[in-house]
């Protein structure tokens, strides 16, 4: 009831704020509507008579909520909504956004007789693709937005642009994924069959692909045209589209198909391929994306955003390597296959790094061959060698390390905006 209370007090007061240097944002930890947010390096001086109410609360309430004030009536506080605070309405929107920029892409080539049968095809083709995920790096373009924006900037328009921005990385992921899912011959992506293996398809997914892509531009012009930020955009978009292709080169050209070496699977290699195949694209692009919007332009903020979110892309990847292999599929959504394709995941490279001379030629004799036997003596040594513990110690000491660099590089950012993403993924299971 108190926290309620004084939810209510900061909502009433909103306009008898005064702002200072920097941009502000007011709110209450823990509740589920935030109205701004307070940076304790911005101090807010509230007017007297908000002032004095929140002065007959008690400072046990306003200390959980991470509200400290002096006698100089100056408001500091930490306070900011968590992933929790506005997901499910933002999930639920995001969700109902797709369709209509399904749409936007679709619309006038159906209507056209020339390209109507390819028109169709291409709408069956990204509704298929695009949508099922987790929607995860979409999700956190629209939570980085409202984390950064200023009062005037969190409007509803705002807001769908957001959406629209977030629904243009998971465009370009689905473009990533289907091109990736024939490279690998895998089987399954998000529960179902890969694109390229359903009987009316094949390799057409090959074209399917660029399609997507090209949707992306299509949706920007459309929605972020006239914006100033239009072109840091576009050329951002551009920039992580080519940081992830040669990511996928270094990841194809050290495992090629048919000719196998294990003395490519070094640690350096596999940091390599992690940071441009999926770090630039999953963790920096969404958050950056934000930043764009709301006018966070200089370069050491941008520093600061990519030195944390690369490193937190690595941790992700080798959960990725982790869940590849030990994963329950049903729940991971697709059949681990990294083993049989010979890639350098994070195991491989750490067995070969303790591994007796005997246990490296059972790798070089079981590894990358599509072979249930021989997966199964692959795993067995993973067994034998405690992976699952190495990991399991890494995954603690890797997130202390991320807290630790989300210290040292928030520099001007949210600090709670990267510790909220950091936690999301810890311990994760799919």
């Amino acid at each position: 009831m108190l926290g309620r209370k004084l939810q209510l007090i900061l909502e009433l007061g909103l306009g008898l704020l005064t702002r200072k240097e920097g941009f502000v944002h007011v709110g209450v930890r823990g509740s589920s509507k935030i109205i701004r947010w307070f940076d304790q390096r911005c101090p807010i001086r509230t007017a007297s008579r908000v002032l004095s109410t929140v002065n007959h609360l008690p400072l046990a309430l306003l200390h959980r909520h991470g509200i400290n004030m002096n006698s100089t009536g100056v408001v500091h506080t930490r306070c900011c909504f968590t992933m929790a605070d506005y997901s499910k309405d933002d999930a639920n929107r995001f969700h109902d956004v797709f369709k209509g920029l399904l749409r936007d892409i679709t619309e006038d080539d159906a209507a056209n007789p020339e390209i109507q049968d390819a028109a169709l095809r291409f709408e069956k083709m990204m509704d298929y693709n695009i949508p099922h995920g987790k929607r995860n790096r979409g999700l956190t373009t629209v939570a980085s937005f409202r984390y950064l924006a200023s009062a005037s900037q969190a409007t509803d328009a705002n807001l769908h642009k957001a959406m629209v921005l977030g629904w243009c990385v998971e465009w370009l992921q689905a473009y990533f994924l289907i091109a990736d899912d024939i490279m690998d011959q895998s089987k399954t992506r998000r529960g179902r069959p890969c694109w390229f293996r359903k009987a009316d398809v094949g390799l057409d997914a090959i074209n399917d692909s660029f399609f997507v892509e090209a949707g992306i531009y299509k949706l920007l012009k459309k929605h972020i045209g006239n914006e100033p930020y239009y072109v840091s955009v576009l050329e951002l978009f551009h920039e992580t589209t080519y940081q992830t292709v040669v990511g996928q080169s270094l990841d194809l050209i050290t495992s090629p198909e048919g000719n196998k070496d294990l003395n490519r699977f070094t640690q350096q290699r596999y940091d390599a391929i992690v940071k441009w195949k999926t770090a630039f694209y999953s963790f920096y692009l969404p958050v950056a994306l934000a930043m764009y919007m709301v006018g966070i332009t200089d370069a050491q903020s941008h520093r600061d955003a990519k030195t944390i979110l690369l490193q937190m892309g690595h941790f992700f990847q080798i959960q990725d390597d982790f869940l590849d292999c030990y994963g329950n599929p049903e729940v991971i959504g697709k059949i681990g296959t990294d083993i049989e394709e010979n890639k350098c995941s994070w195991l491989v490279v750490q067995a070969l790094k303790v591994a007796t001379a005997e246990q490296r030629e059972l790798l070089e004799e079981n590894y990358g061959i599509d072979n249930t036997a021989k997966v199964a003596m692959v795993k067995k040594l993973y067994k034998d060698l405690d992976l699952e513990t190495l990991y399991h110690n890494y995954e603690e000491s890797s997130f202390e390390e991320l807290m630790a660099l989300i210290d040292k590089h928030s520099g001007s950012l949210p600090k709670e905006m990267f510790v909220a993403y950091a936690r999301k993924i810890f311990k994760r299971e799919k």
